[in-house]
């Protein structure tokens, strides 16, 4: 699969070689059951708990 990334990548991890390659690291983390941290406010994003239930959290926290 190619994939080109157009928008700025919103992670602090990196060191991830994943950074800014918005396809293999939404296909990383489906793989391991979790969510990508661009979907993350910023301070969920800085917990690296990538679970659905600290995205659910986040969300809840920030709506």
């Amino acid at each position: 699969m190619t994939c080109e990334n157009t928008m700025d990548c919103t992670c602090t991890y990196r060191g991830c070689s994943r950074h800014g390659k918005c396809c293999e690291c939404i296909a990383y983390h489906n793989r391991m059951n979790e969510v990508p941290g661009c979907l993350f406010s910023k301070a969920g994003e800085r917990t690296y708990d990538r679970s659905i239930e600290a995205l659910y959290r986040d969300y809840m926290k920030n709506k």
